[in-house]
Parts: structure tokens; C-alpha cells; sequence
């Protein structure tokens, strides 16, 4: 995993991580679109609950002590050009896009997420806690990465 993490400040963050798989991009594809099936692999989401169609709405809780709740409604999601975008609302908004290529008999799935928090806890501690906030998110996304390659592996068997 790679990723780079720079902030706007007041709140904004842009979070920029790769991810590497051992599997074809259709089954990670089929992964990361299944929204209800992330508690079975990510354990820093909590709980799926899909509100319509187009939107499902994930608890997210990591390390540090808190939750966030956050309402993600797909814009795109092309299997073809190996595309997702979603539109997130709730403690956290903004969007978060995912790109999927072939790479080295596996798939490489680049993340982008821009994002202003709006907890209004994380809105306070912004400033002290950006640091922490980052470091976070990199073990979250690094949690998930291993989390997709087990859930891949064990389809996949």
C-alpha cells in the first residue's frame, strides 16, 4: 500500500492510497462494490445498511474512540473502464473514487478520497489532531487491504 495524505486545512482532507491484489480486476471490482459485504472483511466498518438502490449507509469505527457514520450514494460505477465514484455525506463528505487496472497478474486499485469531516468532534481537534487523524486513516486503509486480499483469497479457494 502507498498513500498520500495532504490537507487543505479547516477540516479538508485529501487521501490518495494504492492497493495491490492477487486477483483478477472483476473479483476485486465485484468487492468493492458490494458494499454489505465490507464487515466481513474490513473490521474497521461496523455495520452496512442500504438505504435505497444507489445508497447504503456504513458505520466506520478504527483505534481511536469514536465512530463515524457515513452515507455513500454511487455516481459511477463502470465495470468496463474499471471505474467507481461515490458522493459520501455525513460525518464525513465529499467523494471517494476507486480506479482498477490490470497489474502484474493481479489488479491495482488506486483510491482517492477528498473529504471535509464534519463531526464536530474531528472539526475541533482538527488542527491538534491532523496528524493523528492521517496516521488513522493509513492503518484503516491498510486494515482493508489485507482484510480484501484474505476475502479474495478465501472466494477465490
Amino acid at each position: 500500500m502507498t498513500g498520500s495524505h495532504v490537507g487543505r486545512g479547516g477540516g479538508w482532507y485529501r487521501f490518495r492510497d494504492t492497493w495491490v491484489l492477487p486477483a483478477s480486476p472483476k473479483a476485486v471490482f465485484d468487492a468493492v462494490v458490494d458494499l454489505a459485504a465490507y464487515p466481513l472483511w474490513w473490521r474497521d466498518v461496523r455495520s452496512v445498511s442500504q438505504v435505497d438502490e444507489d445508497t447504503a449507509e456504513l458505520v466506520c469505527r478504527s483505534r481511536l474512540p469514536y465512530a463515524l457514520t457515513v452515507r455513500m450514494h454511487r455516481v459511477r460505477q463502470d465495470e468496463d473502464e474499471g471505474r467507481v465514484r461515490v458522493l459520501l455525506t455525513g460525518d464525513l463528505e465529499g467523494s471517494l473514487a476507486g480506479s482498477l487496472t490490470p497489474a502484474d497478474g493481479g489488479t491495482r486499485l488506486e483510491i482517492t478520497q477528498e473529504v471535509e469531516a464534519r463531526k464536530p468532534l474531528l472539526r475541533k481537534l482538527d488542527r491538534v489532531a491532523r496528524p493523528v487523524f492521517r496516521i488513522n486513516h493509513a492503518l484503516m486503509m491498510r486494515r482493508g487491504q489485507h482484510g480484501l486480499q484474505g476475502y479474495l483469497g478465501a472466494s477465490a479457494g
